[in-house]
């Protein structure tokens, strides 16, 4: 192989790991705008590991907070975040103290227990202390604090010339203050509150002498409220935030419940139940799926429209959320500096003091070339799905004018591609789901000059205008319906046209800017699968290339095949497998004909799933071939939860079974169902469709798998294909 140009990671908002991540694991809590990420024993310690700490809107409100047990850290016992994701649980102990040479309080005598939850942008935490000792102890605690009020942007590793004013922290009586005044004017302030008095509070520091009887017990509740201007916390009682926190988890945000013959899928299928109701976040205009934690807690759009197609459907109310959020956040103008124009879909929206002052773009940002034609391509499958004309009718002229993006804007020399190119001079240089800055290439490993069109996009704008046609039609514009439909099909035409290679048996990644197409093969061709733009020839071809052990590591199909010049599996995009990705090939692949590859990918996103921790796929992982007895090779700085992560089971079910459900019809259809070799029996139970509901059960029948309907409530219909 010729060698390749290094790229280094030189743009500004490249997610920087400078060193080796620590091998310890970090814990995380969620609830509304306000997120923590703690390390095993329940302390934040920005300064050990820079991502830890309590973050509100953007902005880091506590960067240390931890706990000494007799003027030294406690012995871990085990930690551990219940699985609705509400309460972190560490149990601690004393290591052994000495006096004067001999052992005064041996290890074990003192259990210290850390509960620990979030509710309404205040986080609350129990410490209890137990004696197992048939004596009196006599003891301390100390609790450690600061705020560095970092921007969750310096935290990502982006450099400042110039920060606001800090205060000098306020001791009250049962606490402390921290506030900062920020260059954008807010005045931020964390309120750390105790139920007694310290024996003593600097601004660092607050200590508690804790008096044990003979196995009796002590307690110290501590409250930490994150406010702004912007932003008031009222704190409760421990009891009745916990109370609350609790009956909000119950929520569930699935419409049925899913079960199996397999523990271990169960279990993969409850963590991402629970990890989706975390990352649901509610905003004035309604209910949306936030991207990941750390990096990505905030609404994207393409994140949050593939986390809607992954639930639709089992959960089809994520889509009106996202899809009603989107529509209320559409452009509606020409912005350079945020890469927005007319009808626009949003990439991203930020909180905080960088975003508010500018020094990043991303305050409201829409460099995103696929947002807009997944937008109308999810309002389509939506209405397909929940047949919910009302909602439809109230977003048509947002879903007008993203057809009218697409058309204009988005094909600005009018060669029928979808493309793009940045306006803005902060703001990403390559601008489809694979972002970093050398994604798109040639084969010789040249990076691609834009404007670029993405062969995924194309796919997205084919799969849009050919879906919303049935939607114009049903509302009773059928000129329009009429026009989509023929413009997807000459789109079509010219796709195959321009961009399959023969060459290496794919779609090309992208046309440049003089329309040569980069002979790469990618992920990206596999999801025209997903949308059906690829004629049948050649998506039989492509999917024996998705197939083989370029492609496939054992885990999952990676984002560049190992014959490409960029192959790394360690890189961010070029080699590495991402779950989500998966689930689109997946689905794609079963439309095709091949289950017996969406199964295939399946299995292997389970078998990751056991590997993790909880359960918990992450954002991507390294594209190492599978090794036996081995674990996935973890990437890094990879964000986790990660919320299409997360949702990628439900879209596998869906490609293995050939399932989908069609609220116009009121048919609920399984065509050709399989199972990965895991899995002997499934169950979906209350599957809903317009105030009616099934129970499905699957089992494996030989060869094949058998199907029976449980129960039918309301008029709907179950049909199985063979």
């Amino acid at each position: 192989m010729h060698a390749q140009e290094v790229i280094l990671p030189q743009e500004q908002y490249y997610i920087l790991a400078t060193e080796s991540a620590p091998s310890e694991r970090t814990l995380v809590l969620k609830q509304g705008e306000m997120f923590g990420v703690l390390d095993r024993f329940g302390d934040i310690n920005s300064e050990a590991r820079h991502e830890e700490g309590l973050y509100h809107a953007g902005t880091r409100f506590l960067s240390r907070l931890c706990l000494s047990l007799v003027s030294g850290r406690p012995m871990l016992l085990s930690s551990t975040v219940r699985q609705d994701n509400v309460v972190l649980v560490a149990d601690l102990t004393n290591p052994d103290v000495y006096f004067d040479g001999r052992v005064v309080l041996p290890r074990g005598t003192l259990h210290v227990l850390r509960y620990k939850f979030i509710w309404n942008n205040v986080y609350y935490e129990r410490i209890r202390i137990h004696n197992y000792a048939f004596s009196p102890v006599n003891t301390s605690i100390s609790i450690a604090f600061g705020a560095d009020f970092a921007d969750i942007f310096e935290v990502r590793g982006q450099q400042r010339e110039r920060r606001g004013e800090y205060f000098k922290p306020e001791h009250r009586r049962t606490g402390a203050v921290l506030g900062y005044r920020g260059l954008d004017g807010v005045l931020r302030r964390t309120i750390l509150q105790c139920d007694r008095e310290p024996e003593l509070i600097s601004d660092s520091e607050m200590n508690f002498d804790i008096h044990l009887r003979e196995c009796g017990e002590q307690e110290v509740l501590l409250s930490v409220a994150c406010e702004s201007d912007e932003n008031r916390a009222t704190v409760l009682s421990l009891a009745s935030a916990e109370a609350a926190a609790n009956n909000a988890a119950k929520i569930d945000p699935l419409e049925c419940s899913i079960s199996s013959s397999h523990d271990q899928f169960d279990q993969w299928v409850a963590r991402c139940r629970a990890d989706i109701a975390t990352m649901q976040t509610d905003t004035v205009h309604g209910a949306y799926p936030y991207a990941g934690i750390p990096w990505f807690c905030t609404p994207f759009g393409r994140d949050g429209i593939i986390t809607a197609l992954e639930c639709l459907t089992v959960a089809p109310h994520i889509a009106r959320g996202v899809l009603s959020y989107l529509a209320a956040t559409q452009a509606t103008e020409v912005s350079s500096d945020q890469d927005a124009e007319p009808g626009k879909i949003l990439h991203e929206a930020r909180y905080g003091e960088m975003p508010a002052l500018g020094e990043v773009p991303f305050r409201r940002y829409y460099g995103s070339v696929d947002s807009t034609p997944l937008f109308v391509l999810l309002a389509a499958a939506y209405y397909r799905r929940t047949a919910d004309r009302e909602f439809l009718q109230s977003i048509w002229k947002n879903i007008e004018r993203a057809l009218d993006w697409i058309d204009r804007y988005g094909d600005p020399d009018q060669d029928g591609f979808v493309e793009y190119n940045r306006r803005s001079l902060h703001g990403l240089v390559q601008q489809g789901w694979k972002d970093s800055q050398d994604s798109v290439f040639h084969a010789d490993g040249s990076l691609a000059e834009g404007p670029i069109a993405l062969c995924e996009v194309q796919g997205y704008v084919y799969g849009a205008k050919l879906g919303i046609a049935a939607v114009a039609d049903a509302i009773g514009l059928t000129d329009l319906g009429t026009r989509l439909r023929r413009e997807a099909e000459v789109l079509r035409e010219r796709f195959d046209t321009m961009f399959w290679c023969d060459d290496i048996e794919s779609y090309a990644l992208a046309l440049d800017r003089h329309k040569q197409p980069c002979r790469v093969r990618t992920s990206n061709a596999g999801q025209c699968l997903f949308t059906g733009i690829a004629l049948p020839d050649k998506a039989k071809r492509m999917a024996e290339l998705l197939g083989n052990d370029t492609f496939f590591s054992g885990w999952g199909i990676r984002t560049v095949a190992q014959t490409e010049a960029r192959y790394n599996p360690m890189s961010y995009h070029n080699g590495s497998v991402w779950p989500h990705d998966n689930a689109l090939v997946a689905l794609g692949l079963a439309r095709y004909g091949r289950k017996d590859l969406a199964a295939r990918i399946m299995s292997g996103m389970l078998a990751v799933a056991t590997y993790v921790e909880n359960y918990r796929l992450p954002e991507l992982f390294c594209g190492f071939s599978r090794r036996p007895g081995k674990a996935p090779t973890a990437y890094p700085v990879a964000c986790a939860p990660q919320t299409w992560s997360s949702a990628a089971v439900f879209m596998l079910i869906e490609a293995c079974l050939g399932l989908s459900v069609d609220g116009l019809a009121r048919q609920v259809v399984l065509a050709k169902p399989v199972f990965p070799p895991e899995l002997d029996r499934l169950s979906i139970r209350d599957l809903s469709i317009a105030g009616a509901s099934v129970d499905l059960h699957l089992f494996r029948h030989g060869q094949s798998v058998a199907v029976t309907l449980h129960r039918r409530r309301g008029d709907v219909e179950a049909v199985v294909q063979h």
